[in-house]
């Protein structure tokens, strides 16, 4: 699974968005978000396999094993609540990955055409007249940063206090 996400993370996200949105035509909205988030999932799978690789081979792991748990129990019991921190994290990233990606995407005439309500769409049609009415840009690039600040601070709450510790250097 981690060969094959080693792949896709090699495709860079506007090639990606666009090889699915000409597959999916008249997708429009719903395209480009299917896109964002295939093209996260790489990612995570990468960041999950990692964070998940030490605890695998942690004594109460092999003690669920050795008790004749299944592979599903101990990993939706035993490694998950290990791994919520790290979940959650991961979460907040991709989220505002694939807000970018998708902002991208609408500037880019990528998806949502005019007259739709996008906030990207809004940036790239007040473009012109920035000179003019400045706000007209920066109102939804605004709520655009708004939004990712949010997910990434309510992903950073609901994380564990153990997990939010911050890094130090001797």
């Amino acid at each position: 699974m981690e060969r094959t996400a080693d792949v896709f993370i090699l495709l860079p996200p506007v090639l990606g968005i666009m090889l699915i949105a000409l597959a999916w035509p008249g997708g429009g909205r719903w395209a480009v978000i299917s896109a964002a988030t295939v093209l996260g999932i790489p990612y995570a799978v990468r960041v999950v396999a990692g964070a998940a690789a030490p605890l695998a081979t942690a004594g109460y792991v092999e003690a669920a094993l050795a008790r004749g748990e299944s592979v599903t129990y101990t990993a939706t019991r035993e490694l998950l609540p290990n791994l919520r921190g790290t979940v959650l994290a991961l979460f907040g990233l991709r989220f505002v990955e694939a807000v970018y990606v998708i902002s991208m995407a609408g500037f880019l005439q990528i998806g949502p055409q005019p007259p739709a309500a996008d906030w990207a769409l809004m940036i790239r049609e007040n473009a012109p007249g920035i000179l003019l009415n400045p706000w007209a840009v920066v109102a939804p690039s605004l709520t655009i940063a708004l939004l990712a600040i949010s997910v990434n601070l309510a992903a950073t709450s609901l994380a564990p206090r153990s997990a939010r510790k911050a890094v130090t250097t001797p």
